[in-house]
């Protein structure tokens, strides 16, 4: 059976590693940074890309490419990119678009580093880009178009909003300008969400989160969704010769996936951010119970939501799943099976009430990561988004009281009771 017609979560145990005759079940580590060769013509052939096989670990490793192979099919694309972090995977995808002097247009509902990397260091390399809000209506949305613009950018699942994205409405602004749809889907996973059957044209991963799950493995993935025209007109790097691989025309000789090609032989060639072999070992065990775990994380999360709703000291609960949430519908349409793993809610009182809250917790560790099997909070707004000012806190709905809770897989009745002690 072709894994097309496998169902997701066999994907997500099978795919990337098919052993022949008496090799290893498990997938082993290529812990090496250089392959052999009989000839000197095949690694001509590797250098002007007529050859795929791996030459340098910089560029491309077996361990990682299975990793590659895994969340393509989970995600349906045509193709994968591992690198060494999520910003990793946000920097070169948009660095795969844009040049000095070319703009885009991004929702301003963001992780913090997102919107530090996309409002104050890809400026300092002339690349510009407009906020806006995700829930204007679209002709309010299409006022930050510019002649320059190369991309639009948003998160399937806002951090720590939790906004739903309106796929249909962002997908069809995108198609409008033919511009290409980016979707970070971290949040969701492709288990809960899969935005190329939304209309977007490239995702990205911050690995490190629920796709490892486990908090060991730094990484991010970028996936070709091969849905996309880059001979429109407005991308020549996409249609013009390569003088650094005798000529070669991504659009034109790599039709399948020319955006993760372009962005492994330019970029990670260039740049280097490549993801190590044994996190990708790491990472690809990790995302073989990722269906499992986001099923039992979106559960818990959606309880203990439920209870923080009814809680005489919370003010409000910022949950997807919940029937009381603006997102509720949108929530039915594009993440059917589960909201994922996260919340936030505010509490009743000012910024040392709500430190107070979070210092006490137990069970709960106070952790500058989200996405682990285990239960952790954060502060956003003097942590992870610190680095904002309290207008662009405010403007993204980012309170002094908000504390964001990646809910993990315990049983949730230990999860509740420790949020009881602590409020």
């Amino acid at each position: 059976m072709t894994t097309s017609k496998l169902h997701i979560s066999t994907l997500a145990v099978q795919a990337g590693y098919n052993p022949e005759n008496a090799a290893t079940r498990v997938p082993c580590i290529a812990q090496s940074t250089t392959y052999a060769f009989d000839t000197a013509e095949q690694i001509g052939d590797v250098f002007d890309l007529k050859d795929t096989a791996h030459i340098y670990s910089r560029i491309s490793n077996p361990t990682v490419a299975q990793l590659e192979e895994k969340i393509n099919a989970l995600e349906g694309g045509t193709g994968a990119l591992a690198l060494s972090s999520g910003h990793a995977a946000v920097s070169l995808a948009i660095m795969n678009l844009c040049i000095a002097g070319d703009h885009f247009v991004t929702a301003k509902s963001l992780y913090g580093g997102t919107i530090n990397l996309f409002m104050h260091t890809l400026k300092k390399y002339g690349i510009s880009c407009t906020f806006v809000d995700q829930d204007a209506p679209i002709e309010e949305l299409e006022k930050a178009i510019q002649p320059n613009t190369k991309l639009i950018f948003a998160e399937s699942l806002t951090n720590p909003g939790m906004e739903v994205l309106n796929f249909k409405k962002f997908s069809k602004f995108a198609e409008g300008n033919q511009l290409p749809l980016i979707i970070d889907n971290t949040f969701p996973t492709p288990i809960l969400c899969q935005p190329f059957q939304h209309g977007a044209n490239i995702v990205i991963h911050s690995t490190t989160k629920f796709i490892d799950g486990h908090a060991t493995s730094l990484g991010g993935i970028i996936i070709d969704g091969g849905n996309f025209d880059w001979t429109n007109g407005k991308f020549p790097d996409f249609t013009e010769p390569d003088e650094t691989y005798n000529g070669a025309i991504y659009a034109k000789d790599f039709k399948e996936n020319p955006f993760v090609v372009k962005a492994r032989t330019q970029l990670l060639r260039d740049f280097g951010p490549c993801m190590s072999p044994f996190n990708a070992f790491m990472t690809y065990h990790g995302c073989q119970t990722l269906a499992l775990r986001m099923e039992k994380h979106s559960m818990n999360t959606l309880q203990l939501a439920e209870w923080l709703e009814d809680h005489e000291h919370v003010e409000w609960v910022r949950y997807a799943g919940l029937e009381s949430s603006p997102y509720i519908e949108l929530s039915k349409t594009y993440l059917p099976d589960g909201a994922s793993g996260v919340l936030a809610f505010g509490y009743k009182g000012g910024l040392e009430e709500t430190k107070k809250v979070i210092n006490k917790l137990k069970l709960a560790k106070l952790v500058v990561h989200v996405g682990d099997i285990r239960t952790g909070v954060v502060h956003p707004a003097s942590m992870t988004h610190r680095q904002l000012t309290e207008e662009q806190l405010l403007d993204i709905n980012i309170t002094q009281n908000l504390i964001r809770i990646s809910v993990g897989i315990e049983d949730i009745r230990d999860i509740i009771a420790d949020f009881e002690q602590a409020l």
